[in-house]
């Protein structure tokens, strides 16, 4: 008998300190972030398997105990940047951890340009605080003996393995003795980790790749270039980031390295999940939620067979001197939220008609919707 999966997918938690902000309380707690996933918390949890990029770091403050008021503020409060670069760098309360796993996800991939903003001690630090609400994760490590280790997670009877690099660490150097930290992307050494994946059991390979160029709609040349040779090195998934906006699926049968011929998805950006307005570009607003249904037939083969994009919307307003953040599900708020003004209103319409043409604009598969 077959059994049937469904993959979650999301871009970039790009945690900026407007959102941090925004997510303040008083007492004891400190943050709580959980509100502004309410609107798509069920299709994340309604999933078998829920992956996402963090695209932040749980650097800590610094304190030995509880920091005082005035140390949170100075640490998550204010907008932090790289003197040489000027590059923003990010760090994020330990509450956002909880935030992920109360809404299903499984695996955060940590492996992106900003994983050492904090350092290589912040580094080594969010992989803790993730471990301590239970959230597997990939792309960084702190030990060699731990970059070593493969990721595979068991879903309903199917080996799942996880793989995840990034292009740059944004001129923040990894310690060379520590180089191991961090997966960047190198050709020979993706190609191997697939190989080696695969024969520590995994059925089905996703591959989450940081590259591209931010704010480009589509993708560049190192970008096209990987894609197929990922397929025919034995990837079945691959889940882009880093551009900011969303850019297209692809969807088409692919024979490997090993004659094994089938159909293979790649996704060059899935856009951000969650940010400010990025250069008044309302594409940085513009996320999703890709879900991927997955069969195992009986003879053991594993089917893609279809994907399904949920176009999703960062909406910003306020309350007082406060910004209030929130996720929607775009098509169901175009259509249900009556509080949405009509300037707002027409540029998610605009968003939701352009995600709906550009995922597919280098596919015509049929397997592959916008809802």
């Amino acid at each position: 008998m077959s059994t049937d999966i469904t993959i979650a997918a999301v871009g970039d938690f790009l945690i900026k300190t407007r959102i941090i902000n925004s997510a303040r309380v008083s007492g004891e707690k400190g943050y709580s972030f959980d509100k502004i996933f309410e609107p798509v918390a069920s299709y994340l949890r309604d999933a078998d398997f829920t992956i996402g990029n963090l695209e932040t770091n749980f650097g800590g403050t610094g304190s030995e105990g509880k920091p005082s008021e005035k140390t949170i503020d100075a640490v998550y409060s204010v907008v932090k940047r790289h003197p040489k670069t000027g590059w923003p760098m990010f760090n994020c309360p330990d509450q956002f951890a909880g935030t992920l796993k109360n809404l299903g996800f499984d695996v955060l991939t940590t492996a992106n340009n900003h994983c050492m903003d904090c350092g290589i001690n912040g580094l080594k630090r969010t992989l803790k605080v993730l471990d301590s609400q239970g959230l597997a994760h990939t792309g960084t490590f702190r030990s060699h003996s731990e970059s070593q280790q493969y990721l595979i997670k068991e879903v309903k009877g199917i080996k799942i393995g996880i793989l995840a690099y990034t292009k740059t660490t944004n001129k923040i150097p990894v310690p060379s003795e520590q180089s191991w930290a961090v997966n960047l992307i190198h050709a020979g050494k993706i190609t191997a980790d697939i190989k080696k994946i695969k024969a520590q059991g995994a059925e089905l390979v996703i591959v989450c790749m940081h590259f591209g160029r931010e704010y480009g709609m589509f993708p560049n040349v190192q970008q096209k270039e990987f894609v197929p040779l990922l397929f025919k090195n034995g990837a079945d998934i691959i889940l882009g980031a880093h551009s900011h906006v969303i850019q297209p699926a692809l969807f088409y049968k692919v024979k490997d390295n090993t004659g094994v011929s089938k159909q293979r998805f790649a996704i060059y950006s899935l856009g951000n999940f969650i940010s400010t307005r990025l250069y008044w570009n309302d594409h940085t607003l513009t996320g999703l939620i890709t879900r991927l249904n997955i069969r195992k037939n009986d003879d053991g083969t594993i089917q893609i067979m279809q994907a399904e994009f949920i176009p999703t919307w960062t909406r910003i307003t306020r309350s007082g001197e406060r910004s209030v953040f929130r996720i929607l599900p775009l098509k169901d708020a175009i259509k249900k939220q009556t509080d949405i003004g009509g300037k707002e209103w027409d540029r998610m319409k605009t968003m939701y008609e352009h995600v709906k043409r550009h995922i597919k604009r280098n596919t015509d598969a049929p397997e592959l919707k916008v809802l």
